[in-house]
């Protein structure tokens, strides 16, 4: 690949006059485009350009590849793993998708919507609850992350049991590729079956092939019914038998099972203590579960009979089910609050990983052992999709000390949490993608093939290496 340079004034004044002035950063004003959430790193880049059509991507990316200028993807600025980032190099220029915001087309008949990059994924979620339909794709930073940078990751969220992840939302896609060239592909059918699927090759690629301007988008019709309640467990080999146990009974109505843990509740008193329980006690393992059915009136009592199945099995201990809105926010504000509240107490490694779901209650005890070994004071909360395998498995500090006293320590629990991730036949990467932070454990954990291909398809696609440089890999 060719070596990318810095941007000089000349590069500049081009790239202004093709963004526009309103499509311009540069300065203060794009210290926004460069800030990491966890504030592991610091962005940089010569440019912030901000283009409003697809057509503009496109001579922006022909420029930066016939220039040999590196181009940063940045959707939502959510992501969790450095892709939206660059630290060191040649100074990029930062690509925003956040004035590309219309929705282009909605077609219930289809079900079907179709939306530009930049559109905030509950955007998305309203134009087609006002369709009478349902986006299914549902996580934390909904408010504020965008639909390209979903795909491009491949985002997972609390209802991938279901509705799977944003590779299984998506029909087509239009994109710029490292050329220049636009790929048209924002059909919604449901069949086509005419050669490469270069859809899916983008999708998770995390901008390292090109960027993804438009999606054709799958929606659902809305859920009749919604029943969500919180349940006690003893451990998390109860949780897993529990989700098969209540699977058995209602099948693909569940759509969330979501594992929480007691230290997580603390945490959320500790920062939160006007917070309400729902469940009394202080139990330290609990799943939430979300079914959803037709409105026929009969959903309630169908779960309150697999429910009454399962405490007779003695696979929960204690549980409720929501009555109201009122209280299935607050069960959802619980399980969506945790991560905001780990930010506040700052972990010392973070992880987001998956194993097979058969084998999670085992990967958490040894996990918890690992940990103890590293230090016996260190704090986990282990949370997260259980019904899908992946968990967000962090490791904080002993109460009292900071992260920044222990972070020497990160690269070391870092190896040992993904030592045994890799044990148990699973992946460092779940659902947050690999960007920069990750890029040695896909050297380390991954099969040989397949990077030798990944490699093979980003010097066919982008030789000049500009898309995303250092990112993935």
């Amino acid at each position: 690949m060719a070596t990318l340079r810095d941007p000089n004034s000349d590069d500049l004044d081009v790239l202004s006059r093709i963004a526009g002035e309103a499509g311009v950063r540069s300065d203060a004003d794009a210290a926004p485009y460069l800030s990491d959430p966890r504030d592991i790193e610091q962005g940089r880049a010569a440019l912030v350009v901000r283009p409003d059509t697809t057509d503009t991507v496109a001579e922006i990316i022909r420029y930066c590849a016939k220039q040999r200028i590196g181009v940063v993807p940045h959707g939502g600025g959510t992501g969790l793993v450095g892709g939206q980032i660059v630290a060191e190099g040649p100074l990029p220029v930062v690509l925003s998708l956040d004035r590309m915001t219309r929705i282009r087309d909605v077609i219930p008949e289809e079900n079907a919507l179709i939306a530009e990059a930049g559109v905030i994924l509950a955007d998305v979620q309203n134009a087609a609850e006002e369709a009478g339909r349902l986006f299914p794709l549902s996580l934390a930073a909904e408010g504020s992350c965008r639909i390209g940078g979903n795909l491009s990751t491949n985002a997972g969220g609390v209802q991938v049991l279901r509705y799977g992840n944003a590779r299984d939302l998506c029909l087509g896609i239009e994109a710029v590729l490292p050329n220049g060239e636009v790929l048209h592909g924002l059909k919604t059918l449901r069949k086509d079956n005419t050669g490469y699927d270069l859809r899916h090759l983008l999708i998770g690629a995390e901008g390292t092939l090109g960027v993804i301007t438009a999606a054709a988008l799958k929606l659902y019709p809305q859920p009749g019914a919604v029943v969500t309640g919180m349940l006690v467990v003893k451990d998390p080999a109860s949780a897993v038998t529990l989700l098969r146990a209540l699977q058995d009974r209602l099948g693909d109505q569940i759509t969330a099972f979501e594992l929480i843990s007691g230290v997580g509740l603390g945490f959320i008193r500790q920062y939160f203590p006007e917070a309400q329980d729902p469940l009394d006690g202080d139990p330290p393992w609990r799943v939430l579960i979300e079914v959803i059915g037709p409105g026929d009136g009969g959903l309630q009592d169908r779960v309150e009979t697999a429910l009454t199945d399962v405490f007779e099995m003695g696979l929960a201990n204690d549980g409720v089910l929501a009555s109201s809105e009122a209280q299935r926010t607050n069960m959802w504000w619980i399980r969506e609050t945790i991560p905001e509240c780990n930010r506040k107490v700052g972990a010392v490694s973070n992880h987001d990983l998956s194993v097979p779901v058969s084998r999670i209650a085992q990967f958490i005890e040894e996990g918890a052992a690992t940990v103890a070994k590293l230090d016996p004071e260190f704090r986990t909360n282990c949370f997260g999709h259980l019904g899908d395998g992946n968990l967000h498995y962090n490791v904080f500090p002993p109460e009292g000390r900071r992260r920044d006293e222990f972070t020497n320590r990160r690269p070391e629990i870092k190896a040992a949490i993904h030592d045994l991730v890799a044990a148990h036949g699973g992946s460092v990467s779940a659902e947050h993608g690999i960007g920069r932070f990750k890029r040695e454990d896909l050297v380390k954990y991954g099969d040989p093939a397949k990077l030798a291909a990944m490699r093979a398809i980003k010097a066919a696609l982008d030789p000049a290496g500009i898309m995303n440089p250092g990112a993935v890999l």
